[in-house]
């Protein structure tokens, strides 16, 4: 459809990479295909993928009137098989926190880390994990919108990626400054 295509033709693929492929990057692949709509056609995998997506992500984006009938978790091997789609961005959402083990992506996509606390380690009752999957679709909503209105044509590769790698601190609490000798 022309209207999906924006004015310079130009259709940037995104995928979101995180171990599981069961909550953060699937949330970042809904939202960005939704706010991006027309620009943008996002996708998610895992290292490890789960091989089913978390039942609270599901919950979370159906509130959100978002469709889930096609998400699947799947391996970010699919991505780097013959005829899968030239990505231009790759962002990994996984948080370092946690120590999880992220996959690092070859080529020359534009990519980022925007680590993100895993809603699904939560332990606690369900008031509390609902809340770490809101707060998780929170954290990337923030960032994807801030990311979909870059003007990505006109900066530079250098000031891209400076930009990138800010946005994945968007939310994080300051660094404390290092006490003066």
């Amino acid at each position: 459809m022309s209207e999906d295509k924006p004015s310079n033709g130009k259709l940037f693929n995104v995928l979101f990479l995180c171990t599981g492929n069961s909550a953060r990057s699937v949330m970042g692949e809904c939202i960005l295909n939704r706010l991006g709509r027309g620009r943008f056609r996002a996708f998610s995998a895992g290292s490890h993928p789960k091989g089913e997506i978390n039942p609270h992500t599901i919950e979370t984006l159906k509130k959100l009137n978002y469709l889930t009938d096609d998400l699947r978790s799947k391996s970010w091997d699919e991505f780097a098989a013959p005829g899968a789609p030239e990505l231009q961005f790759v962002f990994t959402v996984c948080d370092q926190a946690a120590q999880e083990v992220c996959p690092l992506w070859p080529g020359q996509p534009m990519s980022a880390h925007w680590g993100i606390p895993d809603p699904a380690a939560v332990e606690g009752n369900e008031a509390e994990q609902r809340i770490a999957f809101a707060d998780a679709y929170r954290m990337l909503f923030n960032r994807i919108s801030i990311f979909v209105n870059l003007p990505l044509t006109s900066l530079d590769r250098l000031s891209l990626q400076r930009r990138l790698d800010e946005i994945g601190e968007e939310g994080k609490p300051p660094r404390a400054a290092a006490p003066s000798a």
